[in-house]
């Protein structure tokens, strides 16, 4: 073993303290702010404080809370390891035999020869700033072990007092609620079998009123497509902790002699500077993978619909060209069978009777004007009305076979993790890639998985897209699942951007994106131009809000825009100009929100790294019970450098209310004047927005 007992994993904004000194597993002895280079007897010397105390009423010796929570060691919570071998060894005794550190990486093993199981653990400091943490167990008995839970847990100190996390709906995901950190469990558990639009994209604690831009705050994010837990925990006799991993339903991991069970990652991230700071960890860590630049995008599905007619098409295709549309993407309805949502599904065969000559004058037109093609799939997927299920009913995913799920949007979920289903899909997605000059998948998953195993899969699912993207690595992938319904680090290890959500609503939207980039950023999170009248709300909006919101994202349209005035096209084309102008900036950046004191008016943006420039979008949400709006303070600038500030509106410009001048000339002011005074803004009309650019 090596000789050193307490290991410590930092950089300039967080340390991670680990103590594998005790008689049972790691124990993390502290999380949060940087220590520095703390030497080694003083970590020892914190490890023996922090454990020194044993109350009246407890057990005789200190219980700490290990990174694997143990039952066996008096944890009174939710263990971290749980299962049993025929009913006995539920609450193993494992003790750490080896453990290594080596380029901010901490590798224990740990072993109960009487339970006959070894766990394996991984905390990693990533360069982002980030930190990851699995678990794995091995079975080395000589009878099956079924295996019930694997989660990871980090230590919360006794000064975050609040928590924050996420609810929603279709059309309406990561919807923020906030509560005390109380005595107790909370625990969210997402049994959908997707990530799931009500699922917390992260669980957030922190010290009290914590916000975008002040306070301590702790975040963890289950990095896991399937079902999934978060939970944080407080009790008068332990350590408040934060913790996570996939969900297990019962007999879904039965482990036989030999086998493993590896649980997803868990990401978490330390900020001493609010939620922006969580922000810029989960952020660098998703810009590892670098992007060629977003194209402009534009999606055919609240356009046509099933409605699939090569002449329209085209001329759908000449008008996102003349407006300056880079991407050009057939959404559901191009395969046999498939003229409504009841049918098709599986029959991954270009549509002869509406497709005579296949995809390839639509894609040979989209390509002369110089944009890319794209397509839609939903793979994991089948309607009963289709000739993959005629043939093979045996593939769809039940609770037991020859027994359906109730249907949801008509259709059935695909068992890909049954050898010959999987061998189908992969076949069938793959040809069509090969037969077809197509550049980008929209992938879409329209269904919860009811009453069927998860876990087979989700695994599946995973290693289809990884041998898709081996077989065609220049085409891009896009998640979507019934909109933002399978949003998580899991997915986004192997696709190239989110449809964050089915809804379009440039009001919604503003919600919608504000929280879901507090994990992701703006490169990673589809964005586009709905029309005049939401589909999904029946809200009117003018198009400048709708072009404020959607250019912090990857831009796009969602809109019949032959069905536009030549203003609309027009204000579109500006728009379009304008996005390519910033992408650049708003697709590398800082993002940052500021605490502005009314609620009725939002203001984020985007800084450039070496803070020369920025990008702010100041929307009125609603109407403020102010009748002056507050001052618009601009965070994250150099406070040292003085910028001109310009109010833009490339697709109009918003409507107020009051007596102000339309329009706003050009202003120069320093960064610290900007960031801690801020500049007055006309009383705009509800539901307006206005760009404010910085250089």
């Amino acid at each position: 073993m090596n000789n050193t007992e307490v290991v410590h994993l930092h950089d300039a904004t967080s340390s991670v303290v680990i103590d594998v000194g005790g008689a049972g597993l790691p124990v993390v002895t502290h999380w949060g702010r940087t220590l520095g280079d703390v030497g080694q007897d003083a970590l020892r010397t914190l490890a023996d404080v922090l454990t020194r105390t044993i109350p009246n009423s407890a057990p005789d010796h200190p219980v700490a809370v290990a990174l694997l929570p143990d039952a066996g060691a008096g944890h009174s919570g939710r263990p971290g390891l749980r299962g049993h071998r025929g009913g006995e060894h539920f609450a193993p005794a494992l003790k750490v035999t080896s453990f290594s550190v080596e380029d901010s990486i901490f590798r224990y093993v740990a072993e109960d020869p009487a339970a006959e199981l070894t766990v394996t653990g991984v905390v990693e400091l990533a360069s982002s700033g980030m930190l990851r943490l699995r678990h794995t167990v091995r079975n080395d008995g000589s009878t099956p072990y079924a295996l019930e839970g694997l989660e990871t847990a980090l230590p919360a100190p006794a000064h975050a007092t609040e928590l924050l996390d996420f609810t929603g709906r279709w059309s309406r995901e990561r919807s923020p609620q906030r509560h005390p950190f109380a005595h107790g469990t909370w625990v969210r558990e997402n049994r959908r079998g997707r990530t799931g639009p009500d699922a917390t994209i992260g669980l957030l604690a922190g010290t009290p009123g914590f916000s975008f831009r002040s306070g301590e705050v702790w975040a963890l994010h289950v990095a896991w497509s399937g079902n999934h837990v978060t939970y944080a925990e407080s009790f008068p006799d332990s350590t408040p902790v934060l913790g996570g991993g996939e969900l297990l339903l019962p007999g879904e991991i039965i482990l036989q002699p030999g086998e493993t069970y590896e649980s997803p990652w868990l990401y978490a991230a330390y900020s001493s500077e609010g939620i922006d700071g969580i922000s810029a960890a989960f952020h660098r860590q998703l810009r590892e993978r670098s992007l060629r630049p977003r194209p402009v995008v534009l999606n055919t599905w609240e356009a046509v619909y099933f409605d699939h007619d090569l002449t329209r098409l085209k001329s759908l295709a000449d008008t996102a060209a003349a407006v300056g549309v880079e991407r050009f993407v057939l959404d559901d309805g191009w395969f046999r069978h498939r003229r409504d949502d009841t049918a098709g599904l599986g029959d991954w065969y270009v549509d002869e009777t509406v497709w005579p000559d296949g995809l390839t004058p639509l894609i040979e037109h989209v390509r002369s004007l110089g944009m890319e093609f794209g397509l839609w799939f939903e793979p994991e997927m089948i309607n009963t009305d289709s000739d993959l299920y005629r043939a093979h009913p045996d593939w769809v995913l039940g609770p037991r076979p020859g027994v359906l799920a109730p249907s949801w949007r008509n259709q059935q979920v695909l068992n890909i993790a049954h050898p010959e289903a999987y061998a189908y899909i992969l076949e069938r997605v793959s040809s069509v890639l090969s037969d077809n000059d197509i550049a980008f998948v929209k992938w879409d998953h329209n269904r919860d998985l009811i009453a069927s195993r998860v876990h087979d899969q989700t695994e599946a699912f995973y290693r289809l897209l990884d041998d898709l993207r081996l077989r065609h690595p220049h085409v891009e992938i896009e998640s979507c699942s019934s909109g933002g319904s399978r949003i998580d680090l899991g997915v986004l290890s192997r696709t190239d951007r989110v449809w964050t959500s089915d809804c379009n609503d440039a009001l919604e939207r503003q919600l919608i994106q504000r929280w879901t980039g507090v994990f992701l950023p703006p490169e990673l999170m589809g964005a586009h131009v709905g029309p005049t009248r939401s589909h999904t709300t029946g809200r009117v909006h003018d198009l400048s809000f709708r072009v404020a919101t959607a250019l912090f994202g990857h831009f796009g349209i969602e809109w019949d825009i032959n069905s536009a005035t030549d203003e609309e096209r027009a204000g579109l084309q500006a728009a379009i100009e304008y996005y390519k102008d910033v992408r650049s900036l708003v697709h590398s950046g800082v993002s940052v929100r500021s605490d502005h004191p009314d609620p009725a008016a939002w203001v984020h943006g985007v800084v450039a790294a070496d803070r020369s420039e920025a990008l702010f979008c100041y929307a009125q949400i609603a109407t403020s019970v102010q009748h002056k709006p507050a001052r618009v303070r601009l965070p994250g600038l150099d406070p040292a450098r003085t910028y001109e500030l310009s109010f833009d509106a490339p697709a109009g410009w918003p409507r107020l209310i009051g007596r102000d001048s339309p329009k706003w000339e050009p202003v120069s002011l320093p960064g610290s004047v900007l960031g801690d005074v801020g500049i007055q803004l006309p009383v705009l009309e509800p539901e307006q927005a206005i760009l404010l650019r910085l250089r």
